[in-house]
């Protein structure tokens, strides 16, 4: 039985599904490194444009599998200290995978978001939640830092520092509402129709341009790295030039809108 489901249930949109419920989708190794290497060839399949992201069952993701979460792979030989590190790296690599796809990734969030399933949903480029869905920075509450997989980096861009200082230093739920009121998650949708509102938002992306869409999901992550707005300003122009002088992208929308058609983009002259 596999532990992620990859399916296909729109043109151009993939579904991957964290597919193990009774642990709540938790991150053992027997699921991260499926997830990890499904995300690899997702962001290499060409006929994929937009991905959506979700749990099965009643949870997103529970975090870390505190029954069993298994064996990394590659560690005979190795100590434990050095087993602990490649079992973080496997991790960290999970997230900075769904950063690095192609294609931008929504999450489903149909439940619960917990520890490094939280990291999971923040890493995602959008967030869209059932009104069950709830997130908690869980590692305060196991005797931890709360600081993991990105999310001491992540959150407070996503819902500002105090915010963030607050919900990692506390360790507390925040619900579905809380959690659109503060923008982390763009908008809450009926669970019954959590996933088909994806699929939707994912098949309006995937209409426009595949470089469009490309270079706008790679300039809002690199907004969080730029060292000025100049610097950042620079790089948006230049992402906006290639496309316009490579493409006839410009003129069909115009003359689309002219028509009263949809534009059909080609992504070349």
């Amino acid at each position: 039985m596999s532990f992620v489901l990859v399916e296909r249930p729109r043109e151009n949109v993939a579904l991957v599904t964290l597919n193990r419920p009774e642990r709540m989708n938790a991150m053992a190794f027997d699921v991260m490194v499926p997830l990890k290497e499904s995300l690899e060839a997702i962001s290499n399949d060409n006929s994929v444009r937009a991905v959506v992201l979700t749990g099965a069952g009643h949870g997103f993701c529970s975090g870390a599998d505190q029954s069993s979460a298994g064996s990394p792979p590659h560690i005979d030989g190795l100590t434990r200290p050095s087993i602990a590190l490649r079992a973080m790296e496997i991790l960290d690599d999970v997230v900075l995978a769904i950063r690095r796809m192609h294609q931008p990734v929504i999450a489903a969030v149909n439940g619960a978001a917990i520890g490094g399933g939280f990291c999971l949903s923040l890493a995602a480029d959008i967030r869209m939640a059932a009104p069950e869905a709830y997130f908690r920075a869980a590692g305060i509450n196991n005797g931890l830092t709360a600081s993991e997989l990105g999310l001491s980096y992540l959150l407070p861009r996503a819902i500002g520092s105090s915010r963030a200082f607050e919900m990692m230093l506390s360790g507390r739920d925040i619900d579905a509402a809380e959690a659109e009121r503060i923008g982390l998650v763009s908008r809450i949708v009926d669970g019954k129709d959590l996933v088909e509102e994806c699929f939707d938002l994912a098949t309006r992306i995937a209409a426009f341009s595949r470089p469009g869409v490309e270079l706008t999901k790679r300039t809002l992550w690199s907004s969080l790295d730029a060292s000025s707005m100049a610097q950042h300003m620079n790089q948006e122009g230049l992402g906006q030039l290639m496309i316009r002088l490579m493409t006839d992208n410009f003129e069909e929308a115009t003359l689309a809108r002219r028509e009263k058609r949809e534009p059909v983009f080609r992504d070349s002259k």
